[in-house]
């Protein structure tokens, strides 16, 4: 058709599976398996509905970037907030990675980041993790127009310490470095300190996985506050009127309760070291975990079967059939419940 000449064409990200039946267990999209915050369930009660005929507060998002300003000791003017981190993600490519030179990212990383490049039309070079699955600070010294990778990365869940993500932001203070910590809540150290040192340096993160949020879409970046104007003049170029303000209130009773958010983190990582224990005992293989998610392989079973096994078990886990991971399974950390459930399942699975 003739039409089609001048429509943009891109492979689009293909998010994990989203069964709707009841009485499965969901562990392949990474969320949290814990209510939000008890302030966040009696906010939802006590909403003026008569305000959801109104556009919400524009532009600044007010109460809720000072409660996130107050939360990590920072200026308002030092962050940015969008609808969820992948809007902050897309919108941090449309602003800063505007070079005609690549933009450097892990091979085996989060896969939006190709699809960004791919739709914003930017060049962009991957950069293989070692045999550990390991991002190596050295091959980021080259001349580039940008650099982003998670850390922990996903979906391998390895974690570079603060000083190996400084090596790479030392090497690149001539470009933007995007630090992208949806999962640093998990057992991590954030580089955010780094900020006031960097100009070039912008960390991401987001209240979908340790606070309990993925359905209200919230998403917030950190860093220099000319890296953090550059961003707003795009948004409101984009979209002026962006979190709704259902959003905007429950994001404020999170960030309140910083006790349930702590106690929430450590039972899944309470979870995620007895998993360690079952999935080696099964004679699972990952590397060391640090989000919310163990990525695993087994010495026998290919990943693929074990992934249909468990789904005919209504147990959905991520499988990748890609080059280097098609062996690895992501099995997010759910409710101890969940995770015994998930033992039996592969106890059977795997025993043959």
């Amino acid at each position: 058709m003739k039409w089609e000449e001048n429509v943009r064409k891109v492979v689009p990200y293909i998010p994990g599976e989203q069964p709707r039946q009841a009485q499965i267990i969901k562990l392949n999209t990474n969320e949290n398996p814990y209510p939000p915050a008890p302030g966040v369930q009696k906010c939802v009660a006590a909403l003026k509905q008569d305000k959801m005929r109104l556009y919400p507060e524009f532009p600044e998002q007010t109460e809720l970037a000072e409660a996130l300003a107050s939360y990590y000791q920072i200026d308002k003017d030092q962050l940015f907030i969008g609808v969820g981190s992948d809007d902050v993600l897309s919108l941090a490519f449309m602003t800063f990675f505007q070079s005609e030179k690549p933009v450097f990212f892990p091979d085996i990383t989060y896969s939006f980041y190709d699809v960004w490049a791919d739709l914003y039309k930017i060049p962009y070079e991957t950069k293989a993790l070692d045999e550990h699955f390991c991002i190596r600070p050295e091959d980021y010294r080259q001349p580039n127009g940008g650099v982003i990778f998670p850390n922990p990365n996903a979906p391998t869940g390895v974690l570079m310490d603060v000083g190996q993500v400084e090596e790479i932001i030392e090497a690149n203070r001539d470009v933007v470095v995007i630090v992208d910590e949806a999962y640093i809540d998990f057992g991590g150290t954030s580089c955010l300190p780094l900020i006031r040192k960097y100009d070039n340096l912008l960390v991401v993160q987001t209240f979908s996985k340790s606070r309990s949020m993925a359905g209200m879409r919230i998403g917030y970046a950190m860093g220099n506050s000319k890296l953090i104007k550059y961003l707003n003049d795009v948004k409101y170029s984009v979209n002026s009127y962006t979190l709704n303000y259902t959003s905007l209130q429950l994001g404020v009773e999170s960030v309140k309760d910083v006790a349930y958010y702590r106690e929430t983190c450590e039972k899944i990582m309470k979870s995620r070291d007895r998993a360690e224990e079952e999935l080696s005992k099964l004679g699972f293989t990952f590397p060391k975990p640090y989000g919310n998610f163990i990525f695993a392989s087994h010495e026998k079973v290919p990943a693929k079967e074990i992934y249909e096994r468990l789904k005919d078990n209504d147990i959905y886990v991520r499988f990748w059939d890609k080059e280097r991971i098609r062996n690895y399974l992501r099995i997010t950390i759910g409710t101890d419940e969940q995770m015994e459930a998930l033992y039996r399942a592969l106890r059977e699975i795997v025993k043959a």
